[in-house]
């Protein structure tokens, strides 16, 4: 269990990590969010590549593999839009809007199991999200597109685990980061960055610390029981929080502080509960 435990604080510290790098490329103004969410499609498919069997290439056959990375695509697009303007550990505190949206469409799709105390530990997480974002009250734009990844994630999360017995972890990583990359090629072909050394280095950094910190996470899965490492899935806000402090000089204000709070209080009670 503790070895599990540690290659979760890896997984979700690389996540927000993978982020932290393409927001340096957006606000310097080094490259476009279309570009960023292709290329980091492109480069993970391509590292995950040697590694796939050949009956893999047979998921791109089934239009629900098609239609869940597409959900992925949109939803890694509509964050980099998001860390062009706003802070990391806000977006991502917006962004976690996600788990009520899965936990909603696995109850009514899925017909996954529904408890009067996680359907309120769920709501009061989602009322943190509003905190932090409040709505109606100088809300941004680009929070507003944190809330809609968020949605796009909730879906996508529903949609693996409905599509779970399709294939091998691997295989469902390589399809999604494969036909994410191909849907997402012509918006970032278009927005193609003068290349320098900078540029290659946080683009690379940026898509292979998302790939790694989503391949840690299922490598963790299969060493302890998911509802065990369920609650931890949170340190990426801590991990945010320290991220945009030290590389960005960014803290949050008092009321994303509040929400942040809210959040991880309701989703670790949730994680407890199940």
């Amino acid at each position: 269990m503790q070895r599990a435990v540690l290659i979760m604080f890896i997984a979700m510290s690389l996540i927000p990590a993978g982020d932290s790098a393409g927001k340096l490329l957006t606000t310097t103004g080094m490259a476009e969010p279309a570009f960023i969410a292709w290329s980091r499609f492109a480069i993970g498919a391509l590292a995950v590549l040697p590694f796939i069997k050949r009956n893999t290439w047979g998921l791109l056959a089934d239009w629900r593999i098609w239609m869940r990375a597409a959900t992925l695509a949109c939803g890694i697009s509509l964050i980099q839009m998001s860390l062009q303007t706003e802070p990391i550990a806000t977006v991502f505190a917006a962004f976690f809007v996600g788990p009520l949206v899965s936990y909603i469409l696995a109850a009514i799709f899925l017909r996954e199991a529904v408890t009067p105390l996680r359907s309120a530990l769920i709501v009061l997480g989602f009322v943190g999200v509003l905190i932090v974002v409040r709505p109606g009250l100088g809300a941004s734009t680009g929070l507003l597109w944190a809330v809609l990844a968020g949605f796009c994630y909730g879906a996508f999360l529903a949609q693996s685990r409905w599509l779970r017995d399709t294939g091998s972890p691997l295989a469902l990583i390589f399809s999604q980061l494969f036909i994410a990359a191909l849907l997402t090629a012509p918006f970032g072909l278009l927005n193609l960055p003068a290349f320098d050394a900078r540029v290659v280095i946080l683009t690379t950094t940026s898509a292979l610390c998302s790939m790694a910190g989503n391949l840690l996470l299922l490598y963790a899965n299969q060493l302890a029981p998911a509802s065990r490492l369920a609650p931890l899935v949170y340190f990426q806000l801590v991990a945010a929080i320290g991220l945009g402090w030290t590389v960005f000089g960014e803290l949050p204000d008092a009321w994303t502080w509040t929400g942040l709070v809210v959040i991880i209080g309701a989703g670790l009670a949730s994680s407890r509960a199940r």
